[in-house]
Formats: structure tokens, sequence, C-alpha cells
């Protein structure tokens, strides 16, 4: 493991922002935190990266027997802030110093960063002229600099526009063979299309640890999608293992049950009331299914 975290909890006089939580994030591997606004994500991720000290527990990393652990980590905060009369150069020189980057190796690490997020042609214009894509890059290119082991990133697309959005899922695509990566995210979707591993807070409570797949596993039902040439309610009203059912038009309707056995019941149950199936499809619950069924526990 890279990171273990024990019992780590963060208050505010008499507010709980994070309870104890406890869990590992293993070497190499790209991990969401999930929750709703005001579940402790940024608060957790603000102690993970050294940048707020926790009420209680304890944050450890493989090989560092230090409490400042800061050098193996790279942050981009939600909202990152940038001087606006630097240029994209001035600042990462900046950032470089202030990361101890030896003076050797920091105009090297200044090109090829500002290479990896497609910078490299702007490198001298000042940031106030940026758009927001191009300072979240560059905020990406500011927590690389020193090559850290784990990568913290908390909302890094929630302000961008699609095509900006799409620039970073794809920079944190390209990442994820070279170092570790957690990040927060409300879009579900993104999470589902990058990490391995995820993480769900609410209400400063670990709800989830665990594999994406083994996630998807544990709160999956069966859903089906059919079609009939009739009209086909009156039928399903009788079942009593369907669990819910949402209609499309009369004749098309998603439906959830409990268990794999009664799809061929249902089946034979329509044949058998005279109605003619034209469609069946078998549905895989997306993350965003899953995650309501978490946060409604």
């Amino acid at each position: 493991m890279l990171v273990t975290v024990n019992h780590l909890s963060k208050k505010y006089k008499k507010h709980t922002a994070v309870h104890p939580i406890s869990f590992s994030i293993g070497k190499g591997r790209c991990i969401a935190l999930l929750g709703p606004n005001g579940a402790g994500k940024t608060t957790t991720l603000q102690m993970l990266a050294g940048l707020l000290a926790p009420t209680a527990g304890t944050i450890a990393f493989a090989g560092n027997n230090q409490k400042d652990h800061r050098s193996q980590i790279g942050f981009l905060p939600q909202h990152p802030s940038f001087f606006n009369w630097m240029t994209a150069a001035e600042f990462l020189q900046f950032a470089g110093e202030l990361s101890h980057v030896p003076k050797k190796q920091l105009a090297v690490r200044m090109e090829e960063t500002l290479a990896f997020v497609r910078l490299e042609d702007v490198k001298n214009k000042k940031i106030g002229g940026f758009s927001g894509g191009m300072k979240q890059r560059l905020g990406l290119a500011q927590a690389l600099l020193h090559e850290p082991e784990l990568l913290i990133l908390d909302e890094p697309v929630s302000a961008l526009d699609p095509a900006g959005r799409r620039d970073v899922l794809q920079l944190i695509e390209q990442l994820k063979s070279k170092m570790t990566i957690l990040f927060s995210t409300h879009i579900l979707h993104d999470a589902e299309q990058v990490c391995e591993d995820i993480l769900m807070l609410k209400d400063g409570n670990l709800k989830w640890n665990g594999t994406l797949e083994a996630l998807k596993k544990e709160h999956d039902s069966l859903a089906i999608k059919l079609q009939t040439k009739e009209p086909i309610e009156d039928v399903l009203n009788e079942l009593d293992f369907i669990e819910a059912a949402e209609y499309i038009d009369p004749c098309t309707v998603k439906i959830r049950m409990e268990q794999h056995a009664h799809s061929n019941q249902l089946v034979q149950t329509l044949l058998k009331q005279g109605r003619t199936l034209i469609h069946f499809e078998l549905l895989q619950d997306s993350l965003e299914d899953v995650y309501m069924k978490v946060m409604e526990r």
C-alpha cells in the first residue's frame, strides 16, 4: 500500500466534518472520492495533502517515517489560484522552487510538464489571458512538476466546459500508468470511465471503500428492458417478484427483479398471457444507480 489512513477525523468546534475513517490507497491505483456536497470530501483531501491538520488519526506513507509527506504529493485544489501577471513558465518556475526541485532538473521538468499538458506554445503568455481549461491544465502541471507519488485532484473538471473536461480526463488517463491518483468528483460518469477504486463519503462517514467492480456486484439487481406488441401493464401487475417498473410506453418497460431465475418465469407468463415479445434486454446498473443505492442506506 502507498498510503494507510487510520481513524482520521476533523472537527470544527461543535461540527464534525469528517468522522473517524480508515482506508488504504494501493500504489498505481486510480481512486474516485464520491459524495454529496458537505460530505467531507475536500476536508479529507486537504488532510491527505498536508494542508489541514486532522483532529485525530494518522496518515502513513510507505517508506516515509516522517510526519511531513508533502514532497510525495501533488495537489490541485478545486479553484486553483494564480498570479495573472505571471507567464505560465514563470509560475512553474516559482512552483518548482517552492517544491525544492533541484535547479539542474527544474528547467527540464518545466519543459516536459508544459508539453504534457499541451501548454508549451503559450508558456511565455500571461496567465490572465488563459481560458478556464488552460488554467486547469496549468494547475495540473504545477501538481506534477516535482513528480509526486500521489496526485490529489479536488473536483478537477467541475468548472470546465465539455472540451476542457475531456482534455483533463485524457490527461488523467495518461497519468494512471505513472502515479497513484485520487480525485473527487460529482460527475459519476467520469469516475466510472477512469477509476478502478471508489471511496464514498456521506455526512463525514465512509460508506464504501473498495473496487468499482465489487461495488457494482454487491449492489446490482436484475434489470430488464422488454417490449411486446400488446400492452403489458396488466400482466406485470400480477407478478409479485417485480420490484419496480418504469413504463416508456404501454408496450415497453424497464423492470427490476431480485433474482435472475425469475426472468424465465417472466417470459413464460408473458407468453401464456398472449403477449408477443419483440425485445428482451438485460441491463447493468451504472455507477450512478449504485451510488444512489449506497447513499440511501
